[in-house]
């Protein structure tokens, strides 16, 4: 049986598996309705938290509102941000997510796509974790392509041309989900999902 992934009230569940990645549902209280229906966006990034190291429960606690800015100096100057994204994928390919697709998540700040202004509106945002300039897992590319199929197939306005990354919809402002991202390995996973 082939592993998919499912979306039931705009909450990812595994629909199908002999091996899948793991899901957990983290609410984050950093988002609110969309003024708008038509989901026709998905938006890729990246983040670590301090920048650099993975596997802490602090990319989790920034989205959820509960940062410590005692932890790390680098957190100081972020702690009090109200930002969220959909789901995050993990170095090991688990999937947390904190905010249902049906709602807006705080993720892309001033953006714009194919002329259209604000992009939280309309579109779904998705983190992996990492930087601009350290590779990917294969689990990360694993999950990113069962959840995109999940996405596509549950909102049809997406499609591959819809599908871009944060530095393609602030340029200027943001990089990533960096050059390390393999853009071609991830549309052909997408394909084949």
């Amino acid at each position: 049986m082939e592993t998919k992934l499912a979306i039931n009230n705009g909450w990812l569940e595994v629909s199908a598996k002999p091996s899948t990645p793991q899901i957990s549902h983290l609410p984050s209280p950093h988002c609110d309705n969309r003024e708008c229906d038509d989901i026709s966006l998905l938006v890729i990034h990246n983040i670590s938290l301090p920048p650099g190291k993975f596997g802490s429960s602090h990319i989790s606690d920034l989205f959820m509102g509960c940062l410590d800015p005692d932890e790390d100096d680098y957190f100081k100057d972020i702690y009090q941000l109200r930002v969220s994204a959909h789901c995050l994928i993990r170095r090991d390919g688990a999937i947390i997510q904190y905010v249902p697709f049906t709602k807006r998540a705080w993720h892309a700040g001033v953006s714009s796509f194919a002329g259209r202004e604000k992009c939280n509106d309309f579109s779904i945002g998705i983190e992996m974790e990492g930087t601009d300039d350290i590779a990917y897992s294969d689990a990360q590319y694993q999950t990113l392509n069962l959840l995109s199929a999940a996405i596509v197939t549950t909102y049809p306005d997406i499609d591959v041309d819809n599908i871009t990354g944060h530095c393609d919809i602030a340029p200027g402002r943001k990089t990533d989900p960096g050059d390390s991202f393999d853009w071609a390995r991830f549309k052909n996973g997408l394909t084949k999902s």
